[in-house]
């Protein structure tokens, strides 16, 4: 599977202390695609902005989406654009894609058989080579489940992005380093919309 299929698998881990939220995990998701790009040389990053290469023709149809989206004219998109315009509504482009290939499924949590429905990655070679990269905490992925919040289960002296010493390529760390800075935006933005509707619930409330 791509980057970002695996990181939604891990995303999808009953096991976690606290669920990802969509947003966070959509902005990531476009980094963990551009990441992929960068790789299979269809994109380079200049300074912060992403330049096509190549048209490219993915095997898999969510990557070959993202590359058809590309700004292929100067001065080329902003690495920050590209996240918050390919991120929208990802996740749930992803989960569609894995339920149809049957890397998904619909449980019920709990041992009652009308308790909350949840959705959960089924036990297939994919899941397990995700498993193994999360498991040997390869540097591209355990990054990006950092900055979404996926690394609270890890004891305190294994690498998270905070201490991620960096990676090989300059470019992936420039993308991570944007991904980190657009979720930390998003959630400014949630912050601020909570404060802005505690205060009109107060006015509303009266003395």
């Amino acid at each position: 599977m791509t980057t970002a299929k695996d990181l939604f698998t891990i995303a999808m881990d009953p096991g976690l202390k606290h669920s990802v939220g969509q947003g966070d995990l959509s902005l990531a998701l476009a980094g963990a695609e551009l990441i992929d790009l960068i790789g299979a040389g269809a994109v380079a990053v200049d300074g912060d902005r992403i330049v096509p290469g190549e048209p490219a023709a993915p095997d898999d149809r969510l990557m070959g989406e993202a590359a058809e989206g590309l700004t292929r004219q100067a001065p080329y998109e902003r690495i920050e654009d590209w996240l918050w315009r390919r991120g929208r509504d990802l996740s749930a482009a992803y989960q569609a894609a894995l339920e149809e290939d049957g890397e998904l499924t619909h449980k019920r949590s709990g041992r009652l058989s009308f308790g909350p429905e949840r959705m959960e990655a089924t036990d297939t070679p994919a899941r397990r080579r995700a498993a193994d990269r999360w498991e040997e905490q390869e540097p591209v992925l355990a990054a990006l489940a950092s900055v979404v919040g996926i690394d609270g289960e890890r004891s305190g002296d294994e690498p998270g992005f905070d201490d991620e010493p960096g990676f090989d390529d300059e470019a992936v760390t420039t993308v991570v380093a944007i991904v980190h800075d657009a979720v930390m935006e998003l959630e400014a933005v949630r912050q601020r919309r909570s404060i802005e509707n505690a205060a009109f619930a107060n006015l509303w409330r009266g003395p």
